[in-house]
């Protein structure tokens, strides 16, 4: 066999005396994927940014091991070079896709700044030759009218569309080594699929290695060579993804297997209550309708089309549909963190369109929201007894003197340790952050949650306890959840029914197994085509 583009070796990163990586040793070569697959905390993200040397920039220390890469005939141990040396290899012989991608994109550049950047840097391009070459990278990664995109800013783009944003990035200079942390994240199953098509193709073509970290198994089964299993910063199985997923032999391992949602597994839902906590009726977003110093009229983009759903009391309606469908938009405008155009919403019998600015402050107090991105949503100065309790003081149903005792058992309902209200938001993984923020939605004790991706930067087996959380807390509690996912095997699994966005109408709805098992709408079987399965 050839020499590996990267082997790693004995690697150990320490944050201060913990010790987060221990020992680990892996391969990659050319052409092959390798899965790096665990739980949240085990070590993934952390051995990704060893790689590139970026952990010291986030607290942490290689104390030892060696890293190794190569070939191409050169083997420099990655853990010497110099600052210099590493420049000219982050995003040209190696490259990374992060999960984050809004703390990724500079909000204050356009993409196709952004995007050009890479060309001029390593391939010195000139300008104008950077922002065609950029254009052409856009469209590659499917995204939408890239030349009106390279004239946006981030924010402008939906979470998905930013991450597509990012693997262009990192597919321009066609790298040796592309790094990918949980790269489909926030992507729906179509682009998922054309994403992974995408990078299995350039793989061919140009012999790059792919260090793949995932929590989702299907994705595992659907790209990987190989896959290493992390447990605790530990290795405890590395196999052929075909021999793992027929034999895995770590009882983690199975354990992974068995949380993993499978499309088809059914719902396990009960039957919602009577009443309707949420109606929407023939409602209409639109998106740069005004600009300029006197706010002078333009057309924008309508992002909403007239939709109309309801949620009723203790009831999961699960919304699905593409990146830049809509979706998110709908979530925000019905809380009218967006205006919208036109159309009617009402909570629990209150209209919330045409309505003061205190009662609207009033009625959010029975609607909270989780958002898609957790560290955008979580203010990194304040400890997380006081970002997890600010909606209860807001509404007065805590006082300062409570709001530990009421932190603490709202972080022990979401999974985390008691003492952990008193770290900060970049003490923790990703999919810790995305508990705090759940645990931040439940402290004004809402009647519904808007939930956007909310289990999307999950492991599996968290997403599995998160979601049993949702499930527990409307049979005690009777709470609605509108609930937004690309993953349509979870969704399956929390929701009574489901509605199919696309191009910002609801194109289809029904009871959740009626529209998984007889879709009637074209792009409603385009999308249950494209999810991934584990092999067996």
């Amino acid at each position: 066999m050839t020499e590996p583009v990267l082997d790693v070796r004995g690697l150990r990163i320490c944050f201060g005396s913990h010790e987060a990586v221990k020992g680990l040793s892996f391969a990659i070569h050319a052409r092959e994927t390798l899965a790096l697959v665990g739980e949240s905390g085990s070590g993934k993200s952390a051995t990704a940014l060893s790689i590139l040397r970026l952990i010291e920039r986030e607290g942490g220390a290689i104390t030892a091991g060696e890293m190794l890469f190569g070939g191409d005939g050169t083997v420099r141990d990655l853990r010497n070079l110099g600052d210099g040396e590493l420049t000219k290899l982050r995003g040209c012989d190696i490259s990374m896709v992060f999960q984050e991608p809004m703390t990724s994109l500079n909000p204050v550049m356009k993409i196709g700044d952004q995007v050009a950047e890479v060309f001029i840097r390593h391939q010195k391009l000139d300008r104008a030759a950077a922002l065609k070459a950029a254009g052409g990278m856009l469209e590659q990664v499917r995204i939408p009218d890239p030349l009106r995109r390279l004239g946006q800013y981030p924010h402008e783009l939906s979470g998905g569309l930013r991450q597509r944003v990012m693997i262009a990035m990192a597919l321009a200079c066609r790298p040796k080594l592309l790094i990918c942390d949980e790269p489909t994240t926030a992507l729906d199953v179509t682009t998922q699929a054309e994403i992974l098509t995408l990078i299995k193709g350039l793989q061919a073509e140009i012999g790059m290695g792919v260090l793949f970290i995932t929590h989702d198994m299907g994705v595992v089964a659907e790209i990987a060579d190989r896959v290493v299993v992390l447990k605790d910063g530990e290795k405890v199985e590395e196999a052929s993804a075909d021999d793992l997923f027929r034999r895995p032999q770590a009882p983690y391992t199975r354990q992974l297997m068995a949380a993993a949602p499978r499309l088809g597994s059914g719902s396990e839902t009960r039957a919602p209550g009577s009443g309707t906590v949420l109606e929407v009726d023939r409602l209409s977003t639109r998106f740069g309708a005004r600009s300029g110093l006197f706010k002078r009229k333009r057309e924008g983009v309508l992002a909403v089309k007239g939709v109309s759903l309801t949620v009723a009391q203790g009831e999961t309606l699960g919304l699905v549909g593409e990146s830049g469908c809509g979706k998110s938009t709908l979530a925000r405008s019905i809380l009218r963190l967006v205006e919208p155009e036109s159309g009617s919403i009402r909570l629990n019998g209150k209209a919330l369109t045409q309505t003061s600015r205190p009662a609207l402050r009033e009625s959010r107090r029975e609607a909270q929201m989780v958002f898609q991105d957790p560290y955008a949503s979580l203010n990194p100065r304040l400890p997380v007894h006081e970002l997890i309790t600010e909606p209860a003081r807001i509404h007065g149903l805590v006082s300062r003197r409570d709001q530990k005792d009421l932190a603490a058992q709202l972080v022990e309902k979401v999974g985390l340790e008691r003492d952990s209200i008193f770290r900060f938001p970049h003490q923790f993984s990703g999919g810790q952050r995305q508990r705090l923020c759940i645990a931040r939605a439940l402290s004004a004790g809402p009647k519904l949650i808007i939930a956007d991706e909310a289990v999307s930067a999950l492991d599996v087996s968290i997403a599995r306890q998160v979601t049993d959380l949702m499930l527990e807390l409307q049979r005690t509690d009777g709470l609605s959840f509108l609930f937004i996912s690309h993953d349509i095997a979870v969704v399956e699994r929390v929701s009574h029914r489901i509605a199919v966005m696309y191009n910002g109408e609801i194109v289809e709805t029904g009871p959740t197994s009626q529209v998984l098992n007889h879709p009637v709408h074209a792009y409603t079987r385009q999308l249950l085509s494209a999810v991934p399965s584990l092999r067996h």
